[in-house]
């Protein structure tokens, strides 16, 4: 009686098209507790930072505030108003010198809060994608300070001496602006340009996972004009048009760069899909 012997199966090599698809893959999905975790661990990085970067930020705020005030001190200058701010509370101006402090920290901190936010969201994207982390950090950096750049030297100066020549029919009223609201107004104003320039950020990751597409912006641009009318309205602290107007013509144009980023991520994403139908 003889024993047939069969020759042991031998492993296929891998095709193409899966290699193409193992390299093309995300990393591992992770459970909704890992998430909750990874999270957690995320946000308590980006907590140390922001508190080291408040530390030096108060520390150099005494010297920043120089640099602040110095737009309404020409405002008052150029209405022949006295060039002074005061403030009415013991604890008025070193509520500004901490206030400062903080928000300089934020933005000290911002690369490693944003580095932490793509760690977060890493694992869902695919590995070129990945490797898009320094265009991702040093272009998110960049529009935030280009926005408060625009507010600072462009939108501010324009609302301060709006603000300022509105004498009214009562000559005997002058200003006493206190430090504390002409800071509260400059934040709104820098700040709210920052986040502003970061129309394009956004307009990437909505591409990316294939929210939005540059045909649909440019379909609903009418839509997206209201929208950014609305928005200018709620940020402008004057009630002129002419503020307003230079509210929105940034985000017009931020509008029209997030279709052009839109695009290239969009071409990208079929060009790659298509390459991995012909490879099968």
């Amino acid at each position: 009686m003889t024993t047939s012997i069969r020759p042991e199966s031998v492993p296929e090599p891998e095709s193409n098209s899966q290699i193409t698809t193992q390299a093309e893959e995300p990393a591992g999905a992770m459970t909704f507790f890992e998430h909750l975790s990874e999270l957690r661990k995320r946000i308590i990085y980006s907590l140390y930072a922001i508190g080291i970067g408040a530390f030096i930020g108060v520390y150099v705020s005494k010297y920043i505030i120089n640099w602040i005030i110095r737009p309404i001190i020409k405002a008052l200058t150029e209405a022949h108003l006295d060039p002074t701010l005061v403030y009415t509370h013991p604890a008025g101006y070193l509520n500004t010198y901490i206030t400062l402090g903080v928000y300089i920290g934020i933005v000290l901190a911002s690369p490693v809060v944003l580095y932490q936010i793509w760690l977060f969201v890493a694992p869902a994207l695919y590995k070129h994608e990945r490797s898009a982390i320094t265009g991702f950090l040093f272009s998110t950096v960049f529009l935030f300070l280009s926005g408060i750049a625009f507010g600072y030297f462009v939108t501010l100066p324009y609302i301060l001496r709006f603000l300022v020549s509105f004498q009214g029919p009562i000559s005997s009223i002058k200003p006493m602006i206190t430090v504390n609201e002409y800071f509260d107004l400059t934040l709104i104003v820098l700040l709210g340009l920052g986040l502003v320039f970061e129309l394009p950020i956004l307009i990437f990751f909505l591409s990316l996972f294939g929210i939005v597409t540059p045909k649909f912006l440019w379909k609903n641009f009418r839509y997206a004009i209201l929208v950014i009318a609305i928005v200018a309205a709620i940020v402008t602290p004057t009630p002129d048009a002419m503020t307003m107007l230079i509210f929105m013509a940034p985000m017009v144009g931020l509008y029209f760069v997030g279709i052009a980023v839109s695009a290239i991520v969009t071409r990208r994403r079929e060009r790659r899909l298509a390459t991995a139908v012909e490879a099968r």
